[in-house]
């Protein structure tokens, strides 16, 4: 095994690249070649073309830079034929671009936590992307429709507020609550109520006497503050995980100095080498440190954004 070429690719990391299973020649010299695509921590994913010939050995030249996505991408895949390129971020978007143009075909906005994982079918117009919100989503191709532009966007742009009671039975279901439809039927409980519920409410009101499903349903209703807040006020850049670049519930201080959510940065340490998402250099020890003043930090600001809210 001998490395053929070496090429920076993206001043902040990569964390992924392609390559396309079929050799393409340009027509005009006879070149053949493959193209690849590489996804850095810089938001951007670069398309370039491995160029074969016998009098150049093996090249690789940039093709161009695909934008769209907002926070680092951390999957990328080729269809079989080449023609498409399919692309997972933090931002939690799934991106699928036309190679020729470099053109958006479709945005996926689905998945609820970063995208870590994508792939086309052989042979067949079929997708599956996967997310850490812990769901693999199959997607099937219309190919007699134009795609260009074509956006899947989340379940829904209501509100929390101004959810309905079937919205909220809905949210139960998805929250593995079902048991609690009927209890928020029967009480009326629509999208503002659920943020308002407490303790005492779930307590004295709709008569939960169990102290552990009180408790998870308090936490998934605390959960859903904190993404309403998300979506409505910007959020200190400070509180936000370098990686899923969500509020930090749990932050925790890794060796390169920087604070991550805990989840994210040991899912990143599991599956990856040891290197800092930050700086991409290696981390000279792998424990965590629980950063309790951070936390502080962003329970009084939630608390402060709810006082007002």
């Amino acid at each position: 095994m001998r490395c053929l070429y070496n090429e920076k690719a993206h001043d902040l990391g990569v964390t992924c690249c392609d390559i396309s299973s079929q050799p393409i020649s340009d027509g005009e010299h006879g070149f053949r070649y493959f193209q690849m695509a590489s996804c850095g921590q810089d938001n951007q994913i670069k398309l370039w073309l491995i160029l074969f010939a016998d009098f150049l050995g093996v090249e690789l030249k940039y093709k161009c830079t695909l934008n769209g996505h907002s926070a680092p991408v951390l999957a990328c895949a080729f269809s079989y034929d080449g023609q498409m390129l399919v692309s997972g971020s933090v931002d939690k978007c799934v991106i699928i671009y036309e190679t020729s143009t470099g053109n958006t075909l479709h945005t996926l906005s689905q998945h609820t936590r970063y995208v870590t994982t994508c792939a086309f079918a052989p042979y067949s117009p079929l997708l599956a992307t996967g997310s850490m919100d812990k769901t693999v989503n199959i997607w099937q191709f219309d190919l007699k429709q134009p795609c260009a532009g074509n956006t899947v966007e989340n379940e829904s742009k209501v509100t929390v507020e101004d959810w309905s009671e079937d919205d909220v039975s809905a949210w139960l279901c998805a929250q593995d609550l079902a048991d609690f439809v009927g209890l928020f039927k029967m009480n009326n409980i629509d999208g503002k109520e659920l943020l308002n519920l407490t303790k005492e409410s779930l307590t004295n009101e709709l008569k939960i006497e169990s102290l552990g499903l009180r408790s998870k349903v308090l936490q998934k209703i605390e959960e859903l503050r904190m993404t309403t807040i998300s979506v409505s006020v910007t959020i200190p850049d400070e509180f936000l995980c370098p990686i899923t670049r969500e509020l930090m519930k749990d932050p925790v201080i890794a060796a390169d100095g920087y604070s991550y959510e805990r989840e994210a940065m040991e899912n990143w340490i599991s599956t990856r080498r040891r290197s800092s998402p930050m700086t991409n250099l290696p981390l000279p020890s792998l424990i965590l440190t629980p950063n309790r003043t951070l936390k502080m930090a962003i329970s009084r600001w939630l608390e402060t954004q709810q006082k007002y809210s």
